[in-house]
């Protein structure tokens, strides 16, 4: 029976898009070899999903997350509960204006003025509102961090598209490049590795060191997941990469599992398994005692960690009789943090990536589907 999630994935069938909307890196060119001409004005933007404010807001939410997929009323209904049982309110705000105001602190203290902003996909401040407000504040280029780490339609190219449709709405405006995929950034790995360190640590003493380890990140279409991003590898494959950093700094020797949660589309689609309630299932049969998930597919701990996760899989486990830990996401961690900053200076100073992987206009496009 399928899981009463909501679907954030596209349809299967997409338009060609115009190239004349995407966003660019430098209006369509590589990115620049030279640093940024002195004198112009600059921003950083934090684009994230959004998320519902209070009780009132979130059936509205929902229907912009589904705009246009024909997902039922009573479905969308059934999804609800789940913010209403965190009274309607969604981590996700609170927790980007948190990493904005220690962002904002890191640049400060680098000694780099440059504004961050803030937008986001399906709730306010919608991405359309903020880059209105970034050319009345006469800012003329943005550098855009995306609150997903990794390749996939859904965690990247979706976001070239917000700024493109934010653009197109607004008649122009500053021109735009996303940063990298910071997914393997040496930042990034230590947060999570030390969420996971703490996550072991926090298990009984007589089953600490053989609780298996388990990293989790949204499940996505297996069609999308094939596509590979500007590296050339595929979300499953950065996923990867990226645990294995995390375990082998936060547990050097120890193996891991790449699960999957939340889930949403028909179940005549194949998508990325086994579900994480599922895979717990089966650590319990083959004898397994505990288990610590860390949510490495994820840079904070909103809705779909701390219900999916924090509620479902803790009952789960408990079920089963697993000793159950959850690590921490990225969110506010110093290295993490850090990394965003480097990511900013590289890019400002010109040339290459040097910390991640480049993410131009064309990256994580999905073909549409032929008939």
């Amino acid at each position: 029976m399928p899981r009463a999630t909501v679907d954030i994935t596209p349809p299967g069938q997409r338009p060609d898009e115009d190239p004349s909307l995407a966003v660019r890196n430098n209006g369509g060119v590589p990115p620049p070899a030279e640093p940024a001409p002195a004198g112009r004005r600059e921003a950083l933007l934090v684009l994230s999903f959004g998320g519902p404010e209070g009780p009132d807001d979130v059936l509205p939410f929902l229907e912009n997350v589904t705009r246009g997929r024909g997902v039922p009323r009573e479905r969308l209904e059934e999804v609800a509960q789940h913010y209403h049982h965190f009274g309607g309110v969604s981590p996700i705000n609170e927790q980007n204006q948190a990493l904005i105001a220690t962002l904002e602190r890191e640049l400060v203290g680098a000694g780099i003025d440059l504004p961050v902003y803030w937008g986001n996909r399906n709730w306010a401040p919608y991405v359309e509102d903020t880059w209105r407000r970034l050319a009345e504040d006469g800012i003329e280029h943005v550098y855009v961090f995306a609150t997903s780490a990794y390749a996939s339609y859904s965690g990247c190219r979706q976001y070239h598209e917000d700024i493109a449709r934010a653009r197109v709405v607004n008649g122009g405006g500053p021109t735009a490049e996303k940063l990298p995929h910071y997914f393997d950034s040496a930042g990034f790995v230590r947060a999570n590795a030390d969420a996971l360190a703490a996550a072991i640590a926090a298990l009984p003493d007589d089953v600490r060191d053989t609780a298996r380890l388990v990293a989790t990140a949204h499940s996505i279409p297996d069609a999308m997941a094939a596509v590979a991003g500007p590296d050339g590898h595929a979300y499953e494959a950065e996923l990867t990469a990226a645990a294995q950093r995390v375990v082998a700094a936060a547990a050097p020797g120890r193996s891991f599992d790449l699960v999957w949660q939340s889930r949403s589309g028909p179940p005549s689609v194949p998508w990325l398994e086994p579900d994480v309630n599922d895979h717990l299932r089966a650590l319990a049969a083959a004898g397994e005692r505990a288990v610590v998930l860390f949510p490495v597919g994820f840079i904070s701990d909103h809705l779909e960690v701390v219900w999916d996760l924090d509620n479902e899989a803790r009952q789960t486990a408990a079920e089963l009789g697993l000793a159950f830990a959850r690590a921490g996401t990225a969110g506010t961690h110093p290295a993490f943090v850090g990394t965003i900053r480097e990511l900013v200076e590289e890019r400002r100073a010109g040339g290459r990536p040097r910390l991640g992987t480049d993410c131009p206009a064309s990256c994580c496009f999905v073909p549409p589907r032929r008939s």
